[in-house]
């Protein structure tokens, strides 16, 4: 296990930032001034712990056993089922793994054994697969089932007594452009569970002959059994839910699943969101189906082949429709900052998985989202109407959704692995898992308000932090180059849990265009624009650019031709203003050396540069070689003012999970260092690391974040963090903002967090509709000591 994360040691601040936490990430508070219960992450478990860093892994489907103490999941590249010791849930351990005859595609348990599905088809036509059954504790196979065909989901009853096989015989998505009916059909495979498992057999209910798109083909998906032993089916491509009846092996009732009109939805993928398109008569296309109790099921409308509604629904047994989340589903993932942009002309957040347990104080039923990355909760009230009751994070693709209600936990397994993908983004396949508690959500950090036509203000990629330079808990972010598109500022309140997005200010040039910028810093100026920092590539400039409150542009600020054309990819990171007798001074931090341009290794630029003359400055920062045992790189992402003649920054290195070792603020003074222009013998800083940042991350119980890309100091010396997201696009989706309390106690070794800032309402509006938030209206532009501005 390279770099394993250490949460103790690092520095002196651990200890106290991981006690930090809890206070910086408060939970929200119930109505009677109790806590209301809701689910909070307490550990993400790597897979390849149980085999090989370097191999291929998934976590596709997971199954508990029946005292909820060992997880079962499926890993289909590794052709193995492994095993998760979750005696103690807060910390996994590795169980080992059992290999099989072919490639698993889904896991059951009942008594003592698991049910696995195996796929040992030859190719797609010529298809075989069988039910392996396995002594969970002596890791026996004990018995062998002949299912006939490629199978892909496995149900177990609620009494034990039957097990139902969704026999899919896929399509072949390259021949006849993926169309249906391709075959051989596939079926239900039903075995009774009765007597020793070497006994039991497999008997096929047949399934043609009911819908109307492919009747030949009914290419069933997904399986879930009621209390009544009458199993419901999902025929995804056919857009078709069956009910079949175990115990007489007969289909006693089908029905289309349906179709929806969608509006207020992203539909172009145009880097930017922009939720202003509509969708007309959307097949459903369900893939995951759980019955909720013996009369109503509940659906995940992903979509596989011409549809797929970016929601979930309720229907009772007779196919009527109780509950559609319409766009419901889709806002939420925006106003999390989770929603995939990259997959708007596609099927949007993807919902794939969901799960339904009573937990004692209620039902729950959880909607797992493939492309968003996250699960959402909703508390099932009477006639089965969800309420939102919270959003958890995960690993990308999360495929098998678990509830165990009699150890409070819930289980999600991820099956995206970049070995398998080919790219090395730091992510690998993993299982999360969460439990009820009887306190305030740990996550989201952030959420969005709704715009002025009700919708949630779209978010991701906040590449930047600046504080307000008159109300303190205020503070302003900007979005990078994922949604270039449309540049935008964004103005949260950071007053409590999560902070707020109240307001979006988009940038435009003189003519009203988006102009073609990778926002990555941003700070306050004191008539209420804003100095933003642009960061180049080979076609584009490093810029330092002024805007307006309104975001017009009003100046930009090129570097030296003679540097610029030396430059790398990796570009200016931030933008910090002091001032000097009342004229502004900048500080622009580049991420890393720049080689041509004549940087030593080791040695980053930090320009200055005046307004007034037009001049540019530089100092050296001195960077630190990468710690991670796998390598990257280390570099900067922010610049702060923090005091007369002293500048903060972020200094970390490009690794995410275990791999995460390099994650600091850190501060250089300048007193007494004169920079020098471009061409000159440049000056080194000297640095001292004010607080490692990696226990704090770590504390999260999630994959750790590599990009810390924000920092913020308030006029009244409260320090804030925020990370980048990425867009979504080949990261978790989390974005962490974190209120560290005062920045001069962290300079000491110390805390200043404020323990009773209190949380929001849990309601997803609150906190949103104040005029305060709305208005650009401040005491901006007064006379204030222009000795010790912060940014």
């Amino acid at each position: 296990m390279r770099g394993a994360r250490k949460l103790g040691g690092a520095t002196a601040l651990a200890a106290l930032l991981l006690t930090m936490s809890a206070g910086a990430r408060a939970g929200d508070k119930g109505k009677d001034g109790g806590q209301e219960k809701c689910f909070n992450r307490i550990a993400t478990f790597p897979v390849y712990l149980n085999t090989d860093e370097s191999e291929a892994t998934a976590a596709e489907i997971v199954a508990a056993s029946e005292d909820g103490k060992t997880l079962i999941y499926t890993d289909s590249p590794g052709k193995r089922v492994g095993f998760v010791d979750i005696c103690d849930p807060g910390c996994p351990k590795a169980y080992g793994t059992m290999d099989l005859d072919g490639e698993p595609t889904s896991v059951a348990v009942v008594d003592c054994y698991a049910l696995v599905a195996v796929n040992t088809s030859e190719n797609f036509v010529d298809t075989s697969g069988e039910l392996v059954v396995i002594h969970i504790g002596k890791r026996d196979v004990v018995a062998t089932i002949d299912l006939g065909g490629q199978p892909d989901c496995v149900a177990v009853s609620p009494d034990g007594c039957y097990a139902a096989v969704a026999i899919e015989n896929e399509r072949d998505e390259d021949v006849n452009d993926g169309e249906i009916p391709q075959y051989p059909a596939g079926y239900l495979a039903v075995i009774k569970l009765k007597g020793k498992p070497w006994k039991w057999e497999a008997k096929k209910v047949d399934l043609t002959g009911l819908a109307d798109i492919a009747p030949q083909d009914p290419e069933p998906e997904y399986v879930s059994i009621n209390e009544c032993n009458v199993a419901v089916v999902t025929l995804q491509e056919n857009n078709h839910i069956v009910l079949v009846d175990l115990a007489c092996l007969k289909v006693v009732k089908h029905f289309p699943a349906g179709a929806v009109d969608l509006d207020d939805v992203d539909t172009v993928e145009d880097d930017k969101i922009t939720l202003d398109g509509s969708l007309e008569d959307v097949n459903r296309e369900p893939d995951a189906v759980k019955w909720i109790d013996k009369e109503h099921f509940l659906t995940a409308n992903e979509g596989d082949y011409q549809g797929g509604s970016r929601g979930f629904t309720i229907f009772d047994k007779c196919g009527k429709v109780v509950y559609d989340s319409d766009n419901r589903y889709e806002h939420l993932a925006v106003r999390h900052g989770h929603y995939p942009e990259s997959r708007s002309e596609n099927k949007g957040t993807e919902p794939e998985g969901v799960e339904i347990a009573d937990y004692g104080c209620g039902t729950y039923a959880f909607v797992g989202s493939e492309r968003g990355n996250f699960v959402a909760v909703f508390k099932l009230g009477k006639k089965c109407s969800p309420e939102f009751g919270g959003f958890l994070p995960c690993t990308p693709a999360p495929e098998g959704l678990l509830a165990i209600p009699c150890r409070n936990l819930f289980v999600v397994s991820s099956e995206y692995d970049d070995v398998v993908e080919g790219e090395e983004t730091g992510l690998r396949s993993t299982i999360s898992i969460y439990r009820l508690e009887e306190c305030g959500p740990d996550y989201p950090d952030v959420v969005s308000c709704d715009d002025d036509n009700g919708l949630p203000i779209p978010w991701g990629a906040l590449s930047g932090l600046a504080a307000d330079r008159c109300k303190s808990n205020i503070v302003y972010s900007v979005t990078d180059s994922y949604y270039s598109a449309d540049p935008r500022i964004l103005k949260i309140d950071a007053s409590c849990h999560p902070a707020k997005i109240v307001k979006e200010i988009h940038v435009k040039d003189g003519n009203g265009d988006s102009p073609d910028y990778d926002l990555e810093g941003i700070v306050q100026r004191e008539d209420g624009g804003f100095w933003l920092a642009s960061e180049g590539n080979n076609s584009r400039k490093n810029l330092l650019v002024r805007v307006d409150k309104y975001g017009v542009v009003q100046e930009e600020v090129g570097l030296p031709s003679g540097l610029e054309a030396n430059k790398t990819t990796n570009g200016f990171e931030g933008v910090a203003l002091a001032y000097d007798c009342g004229d502004e001074v900048l500080y622009a931090a580049i991420q890393r050396e720049w080689p041509k341009a004549g940087d030593p290794d080791g040695c980053i630029r930090i320009g200055e540069y005046r307004p007034d003359t037009g001049e540019w400055r530089f100092f050296y920062y001195p960077k630190s070689a990468p710690t991670s045992s796998n390598g990257g790189w280390v570099g900067l992402s922010e610049i702060v003012v923090v005091g007369k003649n002293k500048l903060a920054f972020i200094e970390r290195d490009n690794q995410r999970g275990p791999d995460a070792t390099l994650k600091w603020i850190t501060e250089c003074s300048i007193k007494g260092v004169t920079p020098v222009a471009d061409g000159g013998t440049i000056p080194k800083l000297e640095k001292k690391v004010v607080c490692d940042v990696l226990p704090l991350l770590n504390s999260t119980h999630g994959w750790t974040q590599d990009k810390i890309e924000g920092l913020a100091v308030s006029c009244k010396g409260k320090a804030f963090l925020v990370t980048d997201n990425d867009g979504v696009d080949e990261s978790t989706g989390e974005t962490l903002f974190f209120d560290l309390g005062d920045y001069d106690d962290l300079c000491k070794g110390g805390c200043g967090k404020d323990k009773d800032n209190d949380s929001c309402d849990k309601d997803e509006k609150s906190g949103c509709d104040s005029k305060d938030d709305r208005d650009d209206d401040g005491e901006y532009g007064k006379k204030k000591d222009k000795t010790d501005n912060r940014d």
